[in-house]
C-alpha cells in the first residue's frame, strides 16, 4: 500500500475516533446539566470523600441535595453508599447519613451500605438494598457529570433509575469540570467496552 494512502486511512481514523469522543463528551455534559422533577421511592447517594467525620465538599453537595429531595417529598427514603477510603475514616455511607440525620432525616428513612469502593459497587449494593426494602423506583444522586455513566450502569443491573444532578456540584468552573469531564468520557467508553 502507498505511504500516501496509509496515511490517509491514519488521518480518516484518527478524525473518526475525535468525533467518536467529542460527541460522547459532549452527551455526558448535556446529560447531567438536563434536570427532571420526578418522584421516586429512594435516593441513592453515591459516596465521596470524607474528611475525618465530615463529608467533602463534594459529598456534601450530593447529601444537601438528597436532603432537599427528601424534604420536598421526592423520596422517601435515602441510600448512602461507600466504604471506607483511608482505614482511619469513618465509612463515606456513614458519615452521609449522620450529615443527613444533622440536617432533619428521619433515621428510619435512611438505609447504608458500607462496603463498596467504586461507582459500580455502589450502585449494585445499593440495588440489593433497594430490592429488599421493595423500593423499586429510584433517584440516583451525584454530580452532573458523573451521571450518565451511573445511571446507565444502574439500567443495567436491572434498577428503574432515573438521574437527580446535584445543582450545587463543586464542578462549575470549566477549569474544574474539563478534568471531570475527560475522566468520565474515558470511563464511559470503559465501561460501554468492558462493563466494568
Amino acid at each position: 500500500m502507498p505511504k500516501k494512502s496509509l496515511v490517509l486511512i491514519l488521518l480518516v481514523v484518527m478524525s473518526a475516533l475525535l468525533v467518536a469522543i467529542s460527541s460522547t463528551a459532549m452527551s455526558i455534559y448535556s446529560y447531567g446539566n438536563n434536570t427532571h422533577n420526578l418522584k421516586a421511592d429512594a435516593a441513592i447517594v453515591l459516596g465521596a470523600a470524607v474528611w475525618g467525620e465530615e463529608p467533602s465538599p463534594v459529598f456534601r453537595e450530593r447529601i444537601n441535595h438528597a436532603v432537599n429531595l427528601y424534604k420536598n417529598g421526592d423520596v422517601k427514603q435515602m441510600i448512602f453508599t461507600g466504604g471506607v477510603g483511608d482505614k482511619d475514616e469513618p465509612a463515606e455511607a456513614i458519615v452521609g447519613k449522620n450529615y443527613a440525620i444533622q440536617q432533619g432525616v428521619k433515621t428510619a428513612d435512611i438505609l447504608t451500605e458500607t462496603q463498596s469502593r467504586t461507582t459500580r459497587q455502589n450502585l449494585n449494593n445499593a440495588g440489593e438494598i433497594a430490592s429488599l426494602h421493595q423500593l423499586t423506583k429510584c433517584l440516583i444522586v451525584s454530580d452532573p457529570l458523573h451521571l450518565k455513566r451511573a445511571v446507565w450502569m444502574a439500567r443495567d443491573l436491572g434498577m428503574d433509575a432515573y438521574p437527580s444532578p446535584t445543582p450545587t456540584t463543586r464542578y462549575r468552573s470549566l477549569q474544574s469540570q474539563i478534568p471531570f469531564l475527560m475522566r468520565e468520557t474515558y470511563f464511559y467508553f470503559v465501561y460501554l467496552i468492558f462493563k466494568i
